[in-house]
């Protein structure tokens, strides 16, 4: 397995220095701003939304404070693909994979009812509707239900982690046979390669077994996932991924909250 990452000193800049000053400002211009709650603007990453203020997350999206490198590497796709959103929050990402001509489908799962509400707002607001589908649920191995910790100010932080007595709801979990299911019902536009996003705060080690035992593991050519080394083992997961052929890694940012990259060197399937 390679791994590539940016220099020690560019990472600095760009994550210690650049990315805190720009989550700093947002937060700063969404104050300052005091817009109302429930109009339409149109985020810097290009996409309309539903306007969530009061929401970090909401605000993160709109400024583009998460950087570009997810929504550059959907840009470029440059075949069909089909892009599978774990944790889609209120739906930027699948916005973005579905903005590109190339994007056959999207699947985007949100577990949280009010943050689903918002990416089913979302999706119609950019006329996605026929693109994206969203699942209201997490991911796991196996299904069911389970209470997820939620914060109102900050909805990108919901986690199914220590979420006994904390404010959070009742979700429904999808196991990795009922999205093998709604994968093979959903998508008419072929079976190509998926490119998989994971943003699940904690639960990212679970949501990587489950897909490595998918049906479609081997259609997957990219995930992008999160690593947060409070509660996340990040070698366990580049090494059960490099098991399975994802065998060139890339890390974005430093220290122990970071976006990681995992690619297969050779093409996925053509479409079908």
């Amino acid at each position: 397995m390679t791994a590539a990452a940016p220099s020690r000193v560019a990472a600095f800049l760009d994550y210690g220095v650049a990315k805190t000053l720009a989550k700093l400002r947002a937060n700063l211009l969404a104050r300052l701003a005091r817009r109302p709650e429930g109009g339409v603007v149109t985020s810097r990453y290009g996409v309309r939304m539903r306007a969530n203020w009061e929401d970090r997350t909401f605000r993160y999206c709109h400024y583009a404070t998460y950087g570009r490198a997810l929504s550059d590497y959907l840009a470029a796709q440059d075949r069909a693909f089909v892009f599978v959103d774990i944790g889609a929050n209120q739906g930027l990402y699948s916005l973005l994979a579905a903005q590109n001509p190339h994007c056959k489908a999207a699947v985007a799962f949100e577990p949280v009812a009010a943050t689903f509400a918002l990416l089913r707002d979302n999706i119609a607001l950019n006329a996605l509707g026929a693109a994206i589908k969203p699942v209201h649920a997490a991911v796991s191995l196996q299904s069911g239900i389970a209470r997820i910790a939620t914060d109102r100010a900050h909805s990108g932080t919901a986690s199914l982690r220590d979420a006994a007595g904390a404010d959070g709801e009742e979700i429904r979990i999808l196991g990795i046979a009922g999205v093998d299911t709604l994968i093979d019902s959903t998508l008419v536009g072929g079976k190509g390669p998926l490119i998989v996003k994971i943003d699940v705060e904690g639960h990212e080690e679970a949501v990587v077994e489950a897909l490595m035992a998918s049906a479609h593991r081997d259609r997957i050519v990219a995930i992008f996932y999160e690593v947060d080394e409070r509660w996340t083992d990040g070698a366990a997961i580049a090494h059960r991924l490099g098991a399975a052929g994802f065998d060139r890694l890339t890390r974005f940012g430093i220290g122990r909250h970071y976006d990681m990259l995992a690619e297969r060197s050779e093409a996925g399937p053509a479409p079908e």
